[in-house]
């Protein structure tokens, strides 16, 4: 059966519908003129007569979408972390802070968000030589930000391949400039800081937008063919660094007690100074009153300096001297108590010489302990 012969249950039908009357298809303008009604009959008055107009429904509601539109495409929202680049025409003009901006629409202007608030990182990982001809394994991690966000859209091609180009020029830059004892130990810190130093003056230089905000660096190793070397070295040095340390706080711990000690000296020596001082102006002061009553009485003043002598030659000794002329032989000595004072001065009886005059001689003081003062004291 051909394309154009109706099935059995379509005879005297076209495949548009039509009667086989001889009529043929239909003319096209006919079929757009019945959807433009039917579109019609959905937004107003259907109308089928040619003399009558549309209805403005489609107009209206065309314009409200345009004016829409450009209401949306006119407005933009810059969130806090956030700033607008505008471009009019391919070319920056201005840049937006946070907040409600209206700027012309598209084409005729552009707005490009870029986030300046967001913390980006990256890292590097490489061998490098050393100051000292070392090979050395270095891995740092850099933290950054947009700080501009002209320069960074617009003055470098690929900010990101840039700043790790840069990341690694620097931090081969600095290796090199120290030694490997210093890198591995305590220059740790001191070598982050100086990377970022560098890095940040270099990104300056390209103008590229970028604030670099911190540069860890891991813990520097030497490669795995001498890592058993490297050990011992660290090691020793730790070692080194710990008898240093011992001996630190052994001279911290000696000192002050020496100086404890002397200044403990120096003090005694002035109580010494001080006391033989007092001391011996003290027996001169009384050898000059011995003196006065020597010329007032030599006799008297004579027999008490005797009787002085002797009591402080016989005051610490353990022999006790009697005089049984003109007295009892029978005597109570309590040897018992006296041997029991030891160190203590012990009283003895002296015999009482009659002077010339028939007058008996007292001392005017107590005893004395002449050869205390007569001795310096032993330090």
């Amino acid at each position: 059966m051909g394309w154009n012969e109706p099935p059995g249950g379509n005879q005297g039908k076209d495949p548009w519908g039509n009667r086989g009357n001889g009529e043929g298809p239909p003319d096209l303008d006919a079929i757009i003129r019945k959807m433009q009604q039917g579109l019609g009959g959905i937004f107003g008055k259907r109308s089928g007569k040619p003399g009558n107009g549309g209805s403005p429904m489609p107009w209206v509601l065309g314009l409200v979408l345009i004016t829409s539109w450009i209401g949306y495409d006119i407005s933009y929202v810059i969130d806090q972390q956030e700033r607008g680049v505008v471009l009019r025409f391919g070319a920056h003009v201005e840049t937006l802070l946070p907040g409600l901006n209206f700027r012309f629409p598209r084409p005729v202007e552009e707005v490009i968000k870029v986030n300046v608030g967001q913390v980006r990182s990256i890292t590097h990982k490489a061998t490098m030589l050393t100051q000292d001809e070392n090979i050395v394994d270095v891995e740092v991690a850099v933290q950054w930000q947009i700080g501009n966000a002209e320069d960074y859209l617009f003055n470098v091609y690929s900010p990101s391949d840039t700043l790790r180009q840069v990341t690694e020029s620097s931090v081969r830059e600095v290796i090199g400039k120290n030694k490997l004892d210093f890198i591995l130990t305590e220059g740790r810190s001191q070598i982050a800081e100086s990377q970022r130093t560098l890095l940040q003056e270099t990104l300056n230089e390209y103008k590229s937008g970028i604030l670099v905000l911190s540069v860890e660096m891991q813990p520097a190793k030497p490669p795995d063919e001498v890592k058993a070397a490297f050990d011992d070295a660290i090691k020793s040095r730790e070692d080194e660094q710990r008898l240093v340390n011992e001996a630190e706080a052994y001279r911290n711990e000696v000192i002050p007690r020496a100086r404890g000690a002397a200044a403990r000296l120096r003090e005694e020596a002035n109580a010494y100074k001080a006391r033989v001082i007092a001391r011996a102006e003290g027996e001169a002061s009384r050898f000059d009153q011995l003196y006065k009553e020597y010329q007032l009485a030599p006799a008297v003043t004579r027999q008490r300096l005797y009787l002085d002598a002797i009591e402080s030659v016989f005051a610490n000794t353990s022999k006790v001297l009697m005089d049984n002329e003109g007295g009892n032989s029978l005597m109570y000595l309590p040897i018992d108590r006296l041997l029991e004072k030891s160190g203590a001065k012990q009283s003895i009886t002296i015999p009482q010489v009659p002077n010339s005059d028939n007058t008996t001689v007292v001392p005017l003081q107590g005893p004395t302990d002449r050869s205390d003062s007569r001795t310096r004291g032993v330090r």
